[in-house]
């Protein structure tokens, strides 16, 4: 079915679209990931549990030819605890080096600390512009910031000989790492505002109604269940970025984190004492229990740089004198990226 506007607000509120079944254009049929029933995901109760179902992922993987993406954050550090010795490992890298170095630092020391060899996957704008038609027609709609980087290192890693990238992207909805978001009992309203990207009534001139992608998880006139909301409409608009960009890049690649989830309910009170992903600090520490653990921080993009002087959207779907300088770079990405597709439609109709 065909609803544009649908697609246009549920990008930029979720950074996806959020129905499978409508899309942009006659001919399209924008990617989608089917998600792991929760009674498939094998329950886990401490860091040994979690320890021993990692390692026999990747014993059942062991025959490939496996590279890690390494942030040198708590995740991706522990996976580079099970790479055979002599594995390839691939880390971003912007403007030489300069944009958020503390974060590289802390993947040489865990590459170096596990022998794996390590890789940078120099990105700056002209990396970006260069791959987004490629991700966009993948995903036949527009894409997250990290998707044209992620394409860029699963190119690389594919010319090395790669046969399978590992990822740990999905420890944070699976352990409790969106302390954020747990921080205390949303209301509806207050959840509807701290959670969308881009309110599409700011910036579209035919907008849809942010509340009806919300109204399936409302408990009450106030109330929501977010917790769900979370495991669902978050899960799979984290997932769709890295299913799309190793898709269109044409490799395979392994998140052993994705099968897994907690036997007990998160203790929410030590995600509010600042304990995030706590199973998985206990498991870093018996890792590397000289190390201090790292701060938590999102996968680097420097789109602040990028967008800085950027004016704002042009097309007739856009309301006109948008105040741009509002936005921050993550939301400008939203609003340009969604004008460069229906660009792309307008060349393909």
């Amino acid at each position: 079915m065909v609803d544009k506007e649908y697609c246009m607000s549920s990008f930029l509120a979720f950074r996806y679209i959020v129905d499978n079944d409508k899309q942009f254009a006659d001919g399209l049929r924008h990617l989608c990931c089917p998600r792991v029933p929760l009674a498939e995901k094998q329950s886990v109760r401490s860091a040994e549990e979690i320890d021993t179902a990692i390692r026999n992922t990747f014993r059942l993987i062991s025959h490939e030819k496996k590279a890690l993406l390494l942030s040198g954050g708590v995740d991706s550090s522990i996976l580079a605890s099970y790479m055979p010795e002599g594995s390839d490992a691939y880390t971003f890298r912007f403007m030489g080096g300069s944009f958020q170095s503390d974060e590289l630092h802390r993947a040489e020391l865990i590459a170096d600390r596990n022998r794996l060899r390590l890789h940078y996957v120099d990105i700056d704008w002209t990396t970006v512009d260069r791959h987004l038609p490629a991700v966009m027609r993948n995903r036949q709609a527009p894409v997250h910031s990290i998707e044209p980087q992620i394409y860029q290192a699963a190119l690389q890693a594919k010319a090395d000989g790669v046969t399978m990238v590992v990822i740990g992207d999905e420890a944070d909805y699976a352990f409790g790492g969106m302390d954020g978001l747990y921080a205390e009992d949303w209301g509806f309203d207050t959840f509807v505002q701290r959670y969308i990207y881009v309110n599409p009534a700011e910036v579209l001139v035919n907008p849809v109604s942010i509340n009806d992608f919300f109204e399936p998880y409302r408990l009450g006139p106030k109330s929501l269940n977010w917790i769900k909301l979370m495991d669902e409409l978050m899960v799979d608009e984290s997932r769709l970025s890295y299913l799309n960009a190793f898709t269109a890049a044409r490799i395979s690649y392994i998140d052993p984190y994705a099968t897994l989830r907690m036997s007990a309910p998160l203790n929410i009170d030590k995600l509010r004492q600042g304990q995030s992903k706590y199973l998985l600090r206990e498991l870093y520490t018996m890792k590397y229990p000289d190390l201090s653990l790292p701060e938590k921080l999102p996968m680097p993009r420097p789109v602040d740089a990028y967008f800085a002087d950027w004016q704002g959207p042009a097309r007739p779907e856009f309301r006109k004198n948008i105040d741009i300088s509002k936005y921050t770079g993550n939301q400008r990405w939203l609003i340009w990226c969604l004008e460069r597709f229906l660009n792309i439609l307008d060349d393909i109709h």
